[in-house]
């Protein structure tokens, strides 16, 4: 009796959730059939003129231009100065002179050495011959304030020109000084 009395429960429940939904259908037909459509038609286009692009005898747009003047770079002054690039680099010559800080000056058995933080936090020691910086760039002299430092440029004609720029002790990453 237990389970014909459940079953009957369930069909009754079954049956009592059916959705009733003749109201819906009829308002979307009401809406439908009251609703106009109109879509504007495509706008017609008025035909263009071919042309024909004659350009045989011109330069393609696409192509770089040809420069048949000597440029600056290949007229070499000759005995000019030039960087010593069979040398092998070393580990500042990584870093520009404005990522470079002076930290520190200290002298051991008569030699005097300067230490410098790397903007990537690396601390190096540097004496007068070492090189530094992105223009082959090196140290000339040591004191306790401040370093001085010979770097070589291009000057675009293939020569090379000194200039001297100090690293002071006070610099902080991202300022150098230029003499």
């Amino acid at each position: 009796m237990k389970k014909l009395f459940i079953t009957l429960s369930c069909i009754l429940l079954i049956q009592g959730c059916g959705a009733d939904i003749d109201d819906l259908i009829q308002y979307t037909d009401q809406v439908r059939s009251n609703t106009q459509v109109n879509i504007d038609p495509y706008p017609e286009f008025a035909a263009m003129d071919t042309v024909n692009y004659q350009a045989s005898g011109l330069r393609s747009p696409f192509l770089r231009t040809v420069n048949t003047a000597a440029s600056p770079a290949a007229v070499q002054t000759p005995n000019c100065k030039q960087p010593n690039t069979a040398r092998n680099k070393q580990a500042l010559e990584n870093f520009g002179i404005d990522g470079l800080q002076m930290a520190g000056v200290f002298t051991t058995n008569g030699n005097k050495y300067a230490l410098i933080k790397a903007n990537d936090g690396s601390l190096h020691k540097v004496t007068r011959g070492s090189y530094l910086g992105l223009f082959n760039g090196r140290v000339t002299q040591i004191t306790n304030s401040e370093i001085l430092i010979q770097e070589m440029l291009p000057d675009g004609a293939g020569c090379w020109k000194s200039k001297d720029t100090t690293l002071n002790m006070s610099s902080m990453v991202g300022e150098s000084s230029n003499v």
